[in-house]
């Protein structure tokens, strides 16, 4: 059966190399894997609506909808107006104000590319404004975004621990450390760049301005304590709190800014089915591609090889990150999950690695691909943004992606910085 799989990893390499989506070359590869095995064909339809057949997936499509209604409330300007205000004082103030900004938005849709795009063309040109050179204002804006997954709620997350069987909130708590570290390590790096660059400073707007611009944008900046106290606090659920977040947005948007009209549903519906139909196509297909892993054994053979072959689980983690840097590099990052995960989860349980633990260095280690070229989404947003050539952000990033990899590093040597919250909480 094992080696029925590698024909089988044969045929999807061949469909990708042609072209295909990825995800119809993994249902592809699922039916050459039934037909091969002489199953019946009609086992690939079941086990791809049995993917998402869950109640936690339902939290995908609702959270990429208060994203959407977000955006088109225009929210973003109330953040980027009160971070400056806060932190736009110091030597490379408007790049800290981006990195602080998108940690706010982190905790409002929980994706890269959407904060990119939503905050992301207010932050690059208030820094081009202040004399920044494009490419350095789209890296810092580009790098600053690879938090949005990473503190909750986060999509990446949701997929991650219905996938692998990991309750959610624990999976959200754990990011929230990571998170403020990778926005520490780049706002030291804003330190160190400002300092060689000669950024200039910001006089200081005054403890009046930083209230006024709270006041301005204090429904918006309660989003992510709305989400996470509701979540916590134990009055609903993660999926729940998905569908509140929902309401909380609409309610933003029509009462208490109003700037959301009726004609605002219309493209915010169509944009959200959009977008859930890319995801969810990809979980159906990933999930019937791996049923068929699992039945051909193939991890309980691979779990063994790479116990006898790593003994260490230091070593195994290492390893692991080296391999999910380099496909999030080729790869989006919700379909390398999805694929990686019945490979590689299974043998970090057997290493006794906290499978919380092992999801946010999935997560971050995939993310960071969407900022590192080949493939980088970030990136050709930020370059759109920005008007730069994506070969010159392709080098500009680099030394950003420095710091996130340091809290990778630090979050894979140290448990508790991942754990420590879900077990104070749980």
């Amino acid at each position: 059966m094992t080696a029925m799989m590698l024909k089988i990893a044969g045929v999807w390499l061949i469909t990708i190399l042609a072209g295909l989506p990825l995800f119809v070359s993994m249902g592809l590869a699922a039916l050459a894997f039934l037909l091969l095995a002489g199953m019946p064909v009609t086992v690939l339809p079941q086990k791809m609506a049995g993917s998402i057949n869950s109640f936690p997936i339902i939290a995908a499509p609702l959270f990429i909808l208060m994203g959407n209604i977000l955006a088109a409330a225009q929210l973003t300007d109330k953040i980027v107006a009160f971070a400056s205000a806060v932190i736009g004082w110091v030597r490379g103030g408007y790049a800290h104000a981006s990195i602080l900004t998108s940690m706010i938005f982190a905790g409002m849709v929980g994706s890269a590319v959407a904060d990119a795009a939503g905050a992301g063309a207010i932050e690059v040109r208030a820094m081009r404004k202040a004399g920044y050179r494009p490419e350095t204002a789209a890296s810092i804006t580009a790098a600053a975004a690879t938090i949005g997954p990473i503190i909750p709620p986060s999509l990446p997350m949701v997929i991650y621990g219905v996938t692998a069987d990991v309750s959610i909130g624990k999976l959200f708590l754990a990011g929230v450390i990571p998170g403020l570290l990778m926005g520490l390590a780049l706002m030291v790096m804003v330190s160190l760049v400002a300092r060689r660059e000669g950024m200039a400073r910001k006089a200081f707007v005054g403890f009046r301005m930083v209230g006024k611009t709270f006041l301005q944008g204090f429904f918006a900046l309660m989003t992510p304590v709305v989400i996470l106290g509701g979540i916590f606090g134990g009055f609903f659920t993660p999926t729940e709190a998905a569908a509140f977040a929902c309401l909380y947005a609409l309610f933003l948007g029509f009462v208490v800014y109003r700037t959301l009209t009726w004609q605002h549903i219309g493209p915010i519906l169509q944009e959200t089915a959009e977008t859930t139909g890319l995801v969810l196509v990809l979980v159906m297909a990933a999930g019937a591609l791996g049923w068929c892993i699992s039945i051909s054994s193939l991890p309980q053979t691979l779990t063994p090889m790479i116990l006898d072959t790593i003994k260490d689980p230091l070593v195994f983690l290492l390893m692991a990150n080296l391999l999910m840097l380099l496909i999030g590099c080729f790869m989006e990052a919700l379909a390398a999950m999805l694929i990686l995960i019945p490979i590689l989860v299974p043998a970090a349980i057997s290493f006794g690695i906290n499978p919380v633990q092992f999801g946010v260095i999935m997560v971050l280690n995939l993310i960071l691909g969407t900022i590192h070229p080949p493939i980088g989404v970030v990136l050709f947003v930020v370059t759109r943004i920005a008007d730069v050539s994506f070969e010159t952000m392709s080098r500009a990033i680099l030394p950003w992606l420095i710091p996130l990899i340091v809290v990778l590093l630090a979050i894979t040597v140290w448990p508790p910085l991942t754990l420590w919250l879900p077990s104070l909480y749980f």
